[in-house]
């Protein structure tokens, strides 16, 4: 399995983020790319790839051009209004307030693209990010060529980035712009199982009315955990998108009998809509020891989550996610790749 990586996406590097009501040490860090790379290294996963640079064309396919100008152009504007230090939104157009039109003040403009105030951006974000969206687009050129499985190790995560804002520390759609790709270059049925602890707000609000992108997620209740205004089991998509959203939130403490129940009803569905290709939001916050999310997935659990994937039987790319308990982040994402290419 071809693994694709830029040392690009390590310059965002953010210190801090605002986290149950103060500031603490950021958690979405670069090491977590370095520790996932080095684990396909060690275990002989495939060879390492630096992706192609495929341009804007495609991330404008799936985010408006607004959002994309706002955060190429971020950096410049926070440090032409003398900030120095990573920055975070402090007022949000919630409700009755207006998102139109964008403030011409930078702190408005923060408000208008995010939808969280946990999220830094910082001077090298936009690098980062857009090198991120290409890793997914080149593991994805790919599988278009043939290859059975390709494993996009893409950071800063994408699944809760929109089409025009950013939060949960994403800021451009990896999976729903190759998913896009995809979908223009001619693959006719994509499906994104997303399988991150925190449900993929952004993706699923990508795709929704849509029916030739099947999304599920399987992921906390979003009454007890973040995203919390998205992910509930009603939302089924609207339009033609109707019957092709699925989601199974379940509850904190969730362990691998609760998960695997889920995992199969979600591979059910998958069985049924048949895609052309899958795309695994892969997501390991779902384990035991992570900082910021409440499930008992298991190492071990990793190995049995690929090889049920594998048991599909179809075109597989894999968009690394969420994942926070850093030491045992390599372990337990070249387990699920391992576990399917057993499968």
């Amino acid at each position: 399995m071809k693994t694709v990586f830029s040392l690009a996406q390590l310059a965002h590097a953010p210190e801090l983020e605002i986290s149950d009501g103060q500031l603490t040490p950021a958690v979405e860090i670069p090491s977590r790319a370095e520790i996932v790379r080095d684990e396909v290294i060690r275990r002989r996963i495939g060879p390492l790839w630096t992706p192609q640079d495929f341009g804007r064309a495609p991330l404008e396919r799936v985010h408006t051009p607004d959002y994309l100008d706002f955060l190429e152009g971020f950096w410049g504007r926070w440090t032409e209004a003398g900030r120095t230090r990573d920055a975070f939104p402090y007022v949000l157009p919630v409700r009755q307030l207006r998102p139109t039109p964008t403030p011409l003040a930078i702190d408005g403009a923060l408000g208008r693209y995010a939808f969280d105030t946990g999220t830094p951006l910082t001077a090298h974000t936009w690098e980062a990010a857009t090198a991120s969206a290409n890793t997914a687009l080149t593991a994805a050129r790919f599988l278009r060529e043939g290859d059975r499985a390709a494993f996009a190790l893409c950071r800063p995560p994408g699944h809760h980035a929109a089409a025009d804002y950013y939060g949960g520390y994403c800021f451009l759609n990896n999976a729903a712009i190759a998913a896009q790709w995809l979908r223009d270059q001619g693959t006719a049925r994509v499906a994104i199982l997303d399988i991150d602890y925190h449900h993929g707000n952004g993706t699923q609000s990508i795709f929704y009315d849509r029916s030739d992108v099947m999304v599920l997620n399987i992921h906390a209740d979003p009454r007890q955990d973040y995203p919390f205004f998205l992910g509930h089991a009603d939302e089924t998509g609207e339009k033609a998108g109707t019957g092709y959203t699925h989601n199974w939130p379940l509850p904190l403490g969730t362990d691998w009998t609760g998960y695997a129940a889920a995992l199969e009803e979600a591979c059910r569905w998958l069985g049924v809509y048949s895609p052309d290709v899958l795309i695994v939001s892969l997501g390991l916050d779902t384990y035991e020891a992570d900082p910021i999310s409440k499930f008992r997935l298991v190492s071990d659990d990793y190995l049995r989550i690929g090889a049920r994937l594998a048991r599909l039987g179809k075109p597989t790319l894999f968009v690394l996610e969420g994942g926070y308990a850093v030491d045992a982040l390599g372990l337990n994402c070249v387990n699920v790749l391992e576990g399917f290419l057993a499968g």
